[in-house]
C-alpha cells in the first residue's frame, strides 16, 4: 500500500472516531431548509426543515406559483429527495439577527422523471448575482451541482431570488444560510502582480472555487468548526511523483489568538505535501497544483502553512508561488510562529494565469535554506465577484428579474430614487460638456495608466512607463514617440465595436477580451482590450507593440494600431476570419479540419516561429506557443500570435536566456520550468505539444481525466511511442489519413518533445519534417486517385520517410524566406519523389 494510501485510511479511521477535537463555532444565524419536502431532513449530523414550515424568520413568496417533487429512486445525497419548483421569479427571505458575513450553500439535482433538466435558472440576492441562466440540459444523471457563497449581510434580512430563464423553469433542493466569522475575510488583501495591498475587498461576495487539505483525506462539515468541506490536493498536482504526504496527530496543531480552528481545522493543519525528493539537487525544482479557472474573475487565496516535518526550528526556509510569480519568498515558519506545529496562513489575490483559464499555485525551497524542502498544508480559492457585482458573467442585478419582495417597497422610495438619479444624470451631463469644450481648447489628450491593481487601486504608473508593474518605477518614454503603428483614439475604438458590443465578442484571454470591430473604411480588425486587474500588463502591452512593430511576416498576425487613452490598453490587429486554431479542434460545432488542412496549419505556424527564431536581427522567443495563439484567417493561413510574452534570444556568446517562468501550463517546456533558463527549444516543446494537440483533439491539459491521461505531452507520447498514434488520433481522421504521413508526424512531434532541449530539433528542422509529411500525403492522395478509363483498383506503393540534415541549423536561409507564399527552398525539390533524397 502507496504511503498516500495508508495516511489516507489512518485519517480517515481516526477523523470518523473523532469528529472534532476543537469546540465548535455556535452561529447566530443558521436555516438549514429542505425545499419541497414534506418532513425534516438529516444529512451529516444536520436536520434540514421544510420549507413549507413558514414562521416568522423565513418566508417564501410566490408559494401558490411553485409546486413539490419528490424523488421516487436513490439520490447523490437525503437533501436531494426533494425540490420545489418555479415557473415565475420567486424569492426565499430570511430574517438575520447578527448583521454580517454568512455562508449561502445552495444544493441542486434534477429529480429524473420530473423533467427538471430543461431548467435553466439564475439566482441573485438584493446586491449580487450568484448564478446567472444555469443550464441543466448538459446534465448526465450521474452529478448533481453544489455551491457555496460568503456573502457581507448589511440589512435585516437577506433574499434570494429564484429567477427562470429563457422561458424555463427553475428549481432548488435545499438552501443553508449559516453567519460565520467576519474576520474570516480580511479588509485588506495583497495583489500578487504587482504586489500591492488591495482594500475593501470584504465588501465582496465569495464562491468556494476550491478548498484542498494537501496530503490528507477528505474532510466532511462534521470535521470543520464551520461546516465546510477540504477535498484531498492529489488530482490538481502538476507532477503526481512531486510531492510526499506527510502527518501527524491533530491533537499536536497549536493553535495561536491569530490561527483559530475556524480558520481550518486542526485535520489541514496535521497533513501536508512536501518535496518528493528532499534536499533535491536542484533548487529550482517545484511541487505545483493547477487548477482551472474561470478567467474573467480575481481570485482570493489563501495558503495554510505548518511544520510538522523539521526535527529542530529554522531549518525550513522555501518559496511560494502564484502563477510562476514571486508571492511569499523566503518564508520561515520558525520565524513566524515561534514554534513547531504552529499553524499560519497567509492572503493573496490575483487572477488567473492565462486564457487556458488555469490557476497554479506552487512552493519550492529557498537557495540558502539549510533544509531543501517546502510544505503546503491547505489551500482555499474563492472567487470573487466583479465590478458588476456579479460571481457568474457581467450581467447585473438590476437586468434581472427580481422578487415581489423588492416591488413592494414604499413608492416614495421609489420615487425618491428616480428623480435623484435624472438630477445625477443631468449634472454629469454638463460635467462632460464642460470637458469636452475644455477639450477642443486645448486639443491635448493626456492618458494615463491603469497598471494592475484590483478595481482601481493606488499604484501609479505613467502613460509613458516601461517599468515593470513589480516595482511601481517608471521611465517616460513616450509610445506615440516611438513609430509604433497607428496611435487610435478611444472613440474611434469605441465607434468600431459599437462600444464594445458582447456580440461582437471573439474571445477572452489572459490580457482581456477581444472584440470584431470595424474601421470606417470597412476594415474588419481583431481589438484586444486590456483587463486592468489582468496579470498582463503594463509590460506585456509595451512588448506586444515593439515586437510586433520590427516583425512583418504572413504567418505572424499584423499589429495596426494601439490605443492609451483614458487609463486603456488597447492593441488592433489584423482580423482573423476563422479564429483560433483550437476552435477547430474540440470544444465548437465548427466542422472538422481536413488531415491536409491540418498538416498545412502546422506549417504555416512553424514558418512563423522559424523566422522569429532566425529571421530577426536577434531571435526572438515566442514563450506562450499553443492553440490559441495559433490563428487562422479566411483563407486557413495559420498566424502566430500574442507576443505579450515574447523575449529576446541568447546573444552569440550565450546558451540560453535566464528569466522567471511565464507561459501556459500543458505548454512549458520542463526544462525551462526546472532550471528558468530559456531557449528557443523552449518554444519547440511547445510546438510539440500543439502538434499532439492537433492528431488528438483534446486540451493540453484536462484534470478530470485519469492520471496518466491528464498531460498530453506524457499521455500521447507513450502511444507514439508504442507506434499506436493512429489509436488516440481524432476519430473524424480514421481511414483517411496516409500512415507513412502520420508516421513522419508522430515521429516529429516525439523529437519536440523530448525532455532536454539539445535533444530536440530547431524549427527549422521541424518544418522541413512538416512539409515532408505533407508531401507524402500529397502524393498518396494522388496515386489514390484512380484513372478515370480504369476499371483497375490501383495499388499504393508504400512511402519511406527521410530525416532530415542530421545538426542541420535551418533548413531555410534567410530573414525572408518564407514572405512570399509561392516561395519554396530548394530543399523541398527532393520531396519530388517520395521514396528519398
Amino acid at each position: 500500500m502507496s504511503s498516500l494510501k495508508l495516511v489516507t485510511l489512518v485519517l480517515s479511521l481516526y477523523v470518523y472516531v473523532y469528529p472534532s477535537l476543537a469546540a465548535s463555532f455556535t452561529p447566530v444565524d443558521s436555516y438549514l431548509i429542505a425545499c419541497g419536502s414534506s418532513q425534516n431532513v438529516t444529512y451529516l449530523g444536520q436536520t434540514y426543515v421544510p420549507d413549507s414550515h413558514q414562521s416568522s424568520m423565513i418566508s417564501l413568496d410566490n408559494q401558490k406559483k411553485s409546486n413539490t417533487v419528490n424523488s421516487t429512486s436513490s439520490v447523490p445525497l437525503p437533501v436531494h429527495q426533494s425540490a420545489r419548483v418555479f415557473t415565475t421569479t420567486t424569492s426565499y427571505k430570511f430574517d438575520i439577527k447578527k448583521q454580517g458575513r454568512h455562508w449561502v450553500r445552495l444544493y441542486f439535482y434534477p429529480i429524473p422523471d420530473h423533467n427538471l433538466t430543461s431548467a435553466s435558472l439564475s439566482v441573485v440576492t438584493e446586491n449580487f448575482v450568484l448564478l446567472n441562466n444555469y443550464s441543466f440540459k448538459s446534465y448526465n444523471g450521474s452529478s448533481h451541482l453544489f455551491r457555496e457563497y460568503s456573502i457581507n449581510v448589511t440589512s435585516d434580512s437577506l433574499l434570494l431570488n429564484f429567477v427562470p430563464s429563457n422561458n424555463s423553469i427553475a428549481f432548488i433542493n435545499a438552501i443553508e444560510v449559516v453567519s460565520i466569522p467576519d474576520e474570516l475575510i480580511p479588509n485588506e488583501v495583497t495583489s500578487v502582480f504587482p504586489s500591492t495591498p488591495i482594500n475593501d475587498i470584504s465588501n465582496h461576495a465569495f464562491e468556494t472555487v476550491y478548498r484542498l487539505n494537501m496530503g490528507g483525506p477528505k474532510l466532511t462539515p462534521q470535521n470543520d468548526t464551520l461546516g465546510r468541506i477540504w477535498e484531498n490536493d492529489k488530482k490538481y498536482l502538476h507532477v503526481n511523483g512531486s510531492a510526499t504526504s506527510v502527518s501527524i496527530n491533530p491533537s499536536m496543531i497549536k493553535y495561536t489568538e491569530r490561527v483559530t480552528p475556524e480558520i481550518a481545522p486542526n485535520w489541514v493543519y496535521a497533513t501536508a505535501q512536501t518535496m518528493g525528493d528532499a534536499n533535491v539537487a536542484d533548487l529550482d525544482f517545484n511541487i505545483t497544483w493547477v487548477l482551472p479557472v474561470d478567467p474573467d474573475f480575481t481570485y482570493f487565496i489563501r495558503a495554510h502553512f505548518c511544520d510538522i516535518m523539521s526535527p529542530s526550528l529554522n531549518t525550513l526556509v522555501f518559496n511560494f508561488y502564484i502563477n510562476a510569480e514571486n508571492a511569499y519568498l523566503d518564508l520561515d515558519l520558525s520565524s513566524l510562529t515561534g514554534n513547531l506545529d504552529v499553524p499560519f496562513y497567509k492572503d493573496f489575490v490575483c487572477n488567473s494565469s492565462n486564457d487556458q483559464s488555469t490557476l497554479t499555485v506552487s512552493v519550492g525551497p529557498d537557495k540558502v535554506a539549510e533544509d531543501a524542502n517546502a510544505v503546503l498544508n491547505g489551500l482555499e480559492i474563492l472567487k470573487v465577484s466583479n465590478e458588476a457585482r456579479s460571481l457568474d458573467g457581467f450581467v447585473s442585478v438590476d437586468n434581472l428579474v427580481v422578487s415581489g419582495f423588492k416591488k413592494n417597497k414604499q413608492s416614495g422610495v421609489i420615487i425618491a430614487a428616480v428623480i435623484g438619479g435624472f438630477v445625477v444624470i443631468l449634472l454629469l451631463g454638463l460635467c462632460y460638456c464642460c470637458l469636452v469644450a475644455k477639450r477642443s481648447k486645448t486639443g491635448q489628450r493626456k492618458p494615463s495608466w491603469l497598471p494592475l491593481p484590483l478595481y482601481g487601486n493606488s499604484l501609479t504608473v505613467t502613460k509613458m512607463s516601461t517599468a515593470s508593474p513589480k516595482s511601481g518605477t517608471a521611465s517616460c518614454i513616450s509610445l506615440a514617440s516611438c513609430n509604433l503603428g497607428r496611435n487610435f483614439t478611444f472613440q474611434e475604438i469605441m465607434d468600431a465595436t459599437n462600444k464594445f458590443d458582447e456580440n461582437l465578442l471573439l474571445g477572452v484571454g489572459g490580457f482581456g477580451r477581444v472584440y470584431k470591430g470595424t474601421m470606417e473604411d470597412g476594415t474588419s480588425v481583431a481589438v484586444k482590450r486590456g483587463n486592468p486587474r489582468s496579470e498582463q500588463g503594463l509590460a506585456e502591452f509595451r512588448t506586444e507593440i515593439e515586437m510586433l512593430s520590427k516583425l512583418r511576416h504572413r504567418h505572424l498576425v499584423s499589429l495596426i494600431g494601439y490605443c492609451d487613452e483614458r487609463s486603456e490598453m488597447i492593441l488592433v490587429y489584423e482580423y482573423m476570419a476563422n479564429g483560433p486554431l483550437r476552435s477547430h479542434l474540440y470544444g465548437t460545432d465548427l466542422p472538422p479540419l481536413s488531415w491536409k488542412q491540418r498538416l498545412e496549419i502546422c506549417i504555416g505556424a512553424a514558418r512563423g516561429l522559424h523566422y522569429l527564431h532566425t529571421g530577426a536581427a536577434q531571435s526572438i522567443i515566442h514563450r506562450d506557443v499553443k492553440t490559441t495563439n495559433i490563428l487562422l484567417d479566411e483563407n486557413f493561413v495559420a498566424k502566430v500570435a500574442d507576443f505579450g510574452l515574447s523575449k529576446a534570444g541568447p546573444s552569440l556568446d550565450q546558451t540560453h536566456v535566464s528569466t522567471a517562468v511565464k507561459g501556459s501550463f500543458g505548454y512549458l517546456d520542463p526544462e525551462y520550468f526546472r532550471r528558468q533558463q530559456l531557449t528557443e527549444k523552449s518554444d519547440v516543446y511547445s510546438f510539440g505539444v500543439v502538434l499532439m494537440e492537433v492528431i488528438c483533439t483534446r486540451p493540453a491539459l484536462n484534470p478530470v481525466l485519469p492520471r496518466d491521461q491528464v498531460n498530453i505531452a506524457e499521455w500521447a507520447m507513450m502511444w507514439q511511442k508504442k507506434g499506436m498514434l493512429d489509436q488516440i488520433m481524432d476519430g473524424n481522421l480514421v481511414g483517411k489519413v496516409n500512415s507513412a504521413s502520420l508516421k513522419k508526424f508522430g515521429e516529429t512531434a516525439e523529437k519536440c518533445l523530448a525532455d532536454y532541449g539539445v535533444d530536440r530539433p530547431s524549427m527549422g528542422d521541424v518544418l522541413w519534417n512538416l512539409e515532408y509529411a505533407l508531401q507524402l500525403e500529397e502524393t498518396s492522395s494522388a496515386l489514390m486517385e484512380p484513372d478515370e478509363n480504369s476499371t483497375n483498383h490501383i495499388q499504393v506503393i508504400p512511402l519511406t520517410p527521410t530525416e532530415p540534415f542530421e545538426n542541420s541549423t535551418s533548413m531555410v536561409d534567410g530573414a525572408n524566406s518564407y514572405t512570399d507564399e509561392d516561395a519554396t527552398s530548394a530543399v523541398f525539390s527532393q520531396l519530388v519523389n517520395p521514396r528519398g533524397r
